[in-house]
């Protein structure tokens, strides 16, 4: 089996581990998750991942919880890295090695981020996750998805969502959404479709860095990504 992409970015919203649940995370969907990102390390594919931190803590009102906006994303940006936590533990479990990166300094559990020590692992077959945003507060994991992604040149961003590409409307609450099978950055834009938030898409697409967004949930639809099946939306130049 021949890989399309030789180096992806896999990125996961928080939401997604929680499976069925209201808070945390559900172990089964992360031993999915695991043994899916361990097919495409056997095909020989060097993954890196970014997830986000929503089912643990997510950027609240700063009217309605008196904590500010900078404080709210720190607090995140934690969450995000306890997300790193236990989808290491899911992947050393199924026997793929893994290095936590972290943007904010934290010893004990994590390496801190540089570049090129994260260039080196992916190179050497380790599947690397980048805790903690960018270290910034007013950033999304969107826009740290695809701020790693071009530093580590990453051939494609693989966005794992629940839904199956990009519609022309939400499906889950539109039932005449329809999907694009290929659609290009400005399209996107001029249809106000929310694919990643303005900043991360404004880095893709400047970057000529291809999104395919994709169903996450679909147990081998990550290798059916890789080696260039016809899976979910492809949004590039």
């Amino acid at each position: 089996m021949i890989p399309k992409y030789k180096r992806v970015l896999l990125k996961l919203s928080g939401e997604a581990l929680m499976g069925n649940k209201n808070f945390g995370f559900d172990n089964d969907v992360i031993l999915q998750y695991a043994k899916d990102i361990k097919q495409l390390t056997e095909i020989g594919v060097e993954v890196a991942i970014v997830i986000g931190g929503g089912n643990i803590y997510r950027g609240m009102n700063e009217a309605e919880t008196g904590i500010e906006r900078a404080q709210g994303d720190y607090m995140g940006m934690l969450a995000t890295v306890i997300n790193g936590m236990a989808l290491q533990a899911g992947l050393e479990r199924v026997g793929v090695f893994t290095r936590l990166l972290s943007a904010i300094k934290m010893e004990q559990i994590a390496e801190p981020y540089i570049r090129r020590r994260a260039i080196r692992h992916v190179e050497k077959g380790r599947v690397v996750i980048f805790g903690a945003g960018t270290g910034n507060p007013y950033f999304t994991t969107d826009t740290a998805g695809s701020l790693r992604a071009i530093e580590i040149n990453a051939n494609v961003i693989l966005k794992g969502t629940r839904v199956d590409g990009v519609y022309t409307a939400d499906p889950e609450k539109d039932s005449t959404a329809t999907k694009f099978d290929k659609i290009t950055f400005s399209e996107c834009l001029s249809k106000n479709l929310r694919v990643m938030d303005l900043t991360a898409f404004t880095l893709c697409m400047e970057n000529q860095l291809p999104i395919i967004v994709f169903d996450m949930n679909k147990p081998g639809n990550l290798l059916r990504v890789v080696t260039g099946d016809k899976v979910g939306t492809m949004v590039s130049n």
